[in-house]
């Protein structure tokens, strides 16, 4: 049974506008205000999913469409090839589609008969364009220039557009795109991690002032306007409100104008906005990057600036309103000469409001009503095993990611085990030192900060020949870079590598399964890493930036935590394995997307160790007894990592196990090789590899990791929609499809909504984002993807671009969203959260939590909770 609830209406759905009161915000308030409209871009190496509406949730999902489609002419809805791809697969229930139009209209207050409304609009949801002979036909025109006075009044404000675009739209002069191409290089040269030969000279002194030392000296402007820059002030702030007064902008468009030039190469302003918050000495990075953006440009146009003006578009042209009723609704102009002002009013009205955008955002919003229908039926429909059970042999915690869930189904299947869901980092805020490395990496969701550091340690003897031989790999890897980028040494590299690449070139070429094991071996054996610990107590002689291991206190605190999290307080297996997740693949610039969405390409493996490790600590067991949790003293943790490109388990701590908790293993050793060919044969029919049919799965997925020109080792998280917060029992015998993150979740265990609240705030966050991205890479690649990966450019160490002078490609791959170049694999639906809990939970969290109140009352994904009684209510 489904049930739809109304939030209430309590968020101002208007833009707000800082610049109401220019002179008392300085410009660096108006520049952090601005930035709202791109989100912060990590280096691909450390790929983190990003919404990129993230600080415009504020308004509603239409609104942030309209706007964009004006600003920047860009769709977010759906195209119209989606949607009718999409209705052939049956993605697409007519009812639905039907049902939302009648809501439309039923909110509409139009002077017309419904039926004449209706009959046009299910016209128009056909989505055929209007033909170019009718909207060129004179007689169309001159009817319009009649009908001038019945223009539907717009009152949405022009959008504001920088003035070199505006230049470029009127003439033949390419000002935008020169200005683009300036910006490009100079980002390049200033945020180069070493990869360029030589660096940008002054490049400690920040980005303005590096610009404006050798800005005199660039060959690429001429004379004249080089000598316009010659007397520019020497602090960005200052030069930035020089240019926007030359500009002639008005203070009160000065944020509008700020965030137009930020939407005109959101990946290369992301990356400013990320590295100006990861310091203070570059805090103000971003407004150096308008103050040379802005600059340039004035420094472009000025010859035309007296004779530049902003068109004001129409967006109710009476042409096109009039060719839709003489399309859709089947007239003719006779017909529409004969009807009264009133009647051709009213048509001009509807027409004017039920526009392209309305249209896709119907399809749109029953898309997503078919996927929650199939959804409900799909969990609905299952028979649910008795809470009454005996002891699992083994349980296994899995991070949330959608590729766990096939895998998940699989285990449980196999053998008298459970699983549960849990965030991948297993709620441990730290960084990870690993054996033998001088740095520190987060191994967190993005959106957190480390708290503490654990390292990996062995001893001394062993460790001290260890770094010897990690030195000489990390050498040789260095001197060889370093030859090809120096001049003379790079003429005798062939001499000196070219056998040996050869080898290596023929081996990835033509055997990669074989020749990428034989290498890891060959590595593993010169190597030969030493067992190791963990410092997880704390150590307080360290001089580190964070403290080294934890208070007995906090071991405590963590356990606790991850245990609730996860639904795990009793009833505890034998075996209780922590499972990371992490992904292999050779040759990928996109290598870190596929580790994990939320924790900047780090794997979980280690917060799998840490956690598991602790799990095992006697002291920690007593304290959690005296609260209730009582681990069984023949219970072990252990802790592996999920290889989501192999769709494999591999051990990564195993301490001594009891005796009941060593028959676990055993089984799970026995059981886990057709596991993972079940698993793998499922994930990869999805592939489009011609229609694979091979008779050993694991060996393929094998070959797909280890090949250098393979452009999809996996799926990634493509096709996510939804995200479910219960017990494993409602989801446990259902086919999701890997299109679900599963969070476990006990209501009944968490009476103030604390646990339910961390869930939404933590991995419903970062599920969002990563739900976001995929959407945008679909219905926008051109803007918020990143292109085919086999034409992209890795650039500065940083991120790719597409040739030498593109945009900072901020999303994901074409290969990443798409079958092929016709056929689109991810579904773009926003994600839908669905909460198995008694309606007054859902209401205490939306009074408590504004913000995902806001998320889910503007459209930015939808909510659905299960009471104990098994109903469904969709909230909107």
């Amino acid at each position: 049974m489904t049930v739809t609830s109304s939030l209430p209406e309590k968020l101002n759905l208007q833009k707000e506008k800082l610049t109401q009161d220019v002179p008392h915000l300085d410009i660096d308030d108006l520049v952090k205000s601005a930035s709202r409209v791109i989100a912060p871009l990590w280096p691909i190496s450390t790929f983190a999913a990003r919404n990129p509406w993230m600080g415009l949730e504020g308004q509603t999902f239409e609104q942030i469409a309209r706007w964009l489609k004006d600003t920047r002419d860009v769709d977010i809805y759906p195209c119209a090839s989606l949607i009718h791809a999409a209705q052939q697969r049956g993605e697409i229930d007519g009812d639905f589609l039907e049902m939302a139009l009648q809501r439309w209209l039923d909110v509409q207050s139009i002077d017309l008969p419904l039926g004449v409304a209706e009959r046009f609009c299910r016209a128009a949801l056909k989505l055929d364009e209007l033909p170019s002979t009718l909207l060129e036909a004179p007689e169309l025109k001159i009817l319009a220039e009649k009908l001038s006075p019945l223009k539907p009044q717009n009152p949405e404000k022009h959008p504001l557009k920088p003035l070199s675009l505006c230049l470029e739209q009127q003439s033949s002069e390419k000002v935008a795109h020169a200005l683009d191409h300036h910006i490009i290089k100079w980002c390049k040269l200033f945020l180069d991690e070493s990869q360029a030969t030589w660096s940008l000279p002054n490049r400690e002194e920040g980005f303005y002032r590096a610009w404006r030392r050798l800005i005199q000296y660039d060959p690429a402007l001429s004379h004249t306007q080089r000598q316009r820059l010659k007397d520019w002030p020497q602090e960005a702030h200052a030069a930035l409100k020089r240019a926007l007064s030359a500009l002639e902008i008005p203070q009160s468009e000065f944020q509008d104008y700020l965030e137009a030039h930020l939407l005109a190469l959101p990946g290369w302003a992301g990356m400013m906005l990320w590295r100006s918050q990861q310091s203070t000495r570059e805090s103000s990075l971003l407004t150096e990057y308008l103050a040379v953006r802005i600059s340039m440009e004035w420094t472009l146009i000025k010859p035309h600036l007296r004779l530049l003006k902003q068109k004001s578009e129409d967006k109710c042209s009476l042409v096109p309103l009039i060719a839709a009723w003489i399309h859709w609704g089947d007239m003719t102009i006779e017909a529409w000469e004969k009807l009264s002002v009133p009647e051709q009013k009213a048509r001009l009205t509807l027409a004017c409001r039920f526009d392209e955008i309305v249209r896709r955002r119907l399809w749109l919003e029953a898309w997503e009503q078919t996927y929650t229908d199939q959804l409900i039926e799909k969990v609905s429909s299952k028979q649910r095993v008795s809470d009454q059970k005996k002891r699992a042999l083994a349980q296994f915690a899995f991070c949330i990611d959608v590729r766990s869930e096939p895998f998940r189904r699989k285990l449980e299947k196999a053998g008298p085990f459970e699983t549960y869901g849990i965030a991948g980092f297993f709620g441990l805020p730290i960084k990870t030192c690993e054996l033998g490395s001088k740095h520190a990496h987060s191994s967190l969701p993005v959106i957190l900060k480390p708290q503490y550091q654990v390292n990996e340690t062995s001893p001394e003897f062993k460790l001290q020949s260890y770094q010897q031989r990690r030195q000489t790999v990390n050498s040789l890897s260095y001197t060889f870079k370093m030859m090809k980028q120096n001049l003379l040494a790079s003429l005798m590299l062939p001499e000196v590598s070219g056998p040996w690449l050869c080898l290596q070139m023929l081996g990835r070429s033509f055997v990669p399964r074989s020749a990428g094991h034989i290498i890891q071996k060959l590595r593993e054996a010169w190597l030969r890493k030493p067992s190791t610990e963990l410092s997880l107590d704390r150590e307080y002689h360290l001089e580190t930036e964070l403290p080294v291991g934890f208070s007995e206190e906090e071991k405590v605190h963590y356990v606790r935590q991850a245990l609730k999290m996860m639904g795990l307080t009793n009833h505890f297996a034998p075996l209780v394995v922590i499972c990371g997740h992490g992904s292999h693949s050779t040759n990928n610039p996109y290598a870190a997307a596929l580790d994990c969405g939320a924790c900047g390409g780090a794997s979980g493996g280690f917060n799998a160790r840490v956690l598991a490790a602790l799990c095992n600590l006697p002291k920690i067991r007593e304290v959690l007894a005296t609260e209730g949790i009582s681990i069984p003293e023949d219970t072990v943790f252990v802790a592996a990592e999920h290889i989501t490109t192999l769709d494999e388990l591999r051990w990564i701590y195993v301490p001594k196990l009891s005796d009941a908790a060593q028959e676990a293993f055993q089984h799970i050793q026995t059981i886990l090789p057709k596991v993972s060919n079940d698993a793998n044969g499922e994930r990869l029919s999805q592939l489009p590899n011609l229609g694979f049919r091979s008779k050993n799965p694991r060996a393929e997925a094998q070959r797909l990791a280890e090949d250098w020109s393979e452009v999809r080792p996996e799926w990634g998280l493509a096709r996510n929609a939804a995200f479910i917060i219960g017990h494993r029992r409602l989801t446990q015998e259902c086919d999701l499809e890997g299109r679900v993150f599963l969070h476990s979740y006990d209501w009944q265990k968490d009476k103030d909504g604390t646990l339910l609240s961390n869930i939404i705030a933590g991995p419903v966050t970062v599920a969002q984002w990563i739900n976001l991205q995929y959407y945008a890479s679909t219905v926008a690649p051109h803007y918020y993807g990143s292109g085919n990966k086999a034409t992209q450019t890795v650039t500065g160490g940083i991120g790719v671009m597409q040739g030498n002078a593109s945009d900072l490609l901020a999303g994901l791959p074409w290969q990443s969203v798409m079958r092929s170049d016709q056929e689109v694999y991810h579904t773009p639906l926003r994600l839908l959260v669905v909460i198995q809990a008694p309606q007054e939970y859902v209401e205490r969290l939306l009074d408590h939590d504004p913000a995902f109140r806001r998320k889910v009352q503007n459209g930015w994904l939808r909510l659905a909770n299960i009471d104990p009684e098994g109903y469904w209510k969709i909230w909107s």
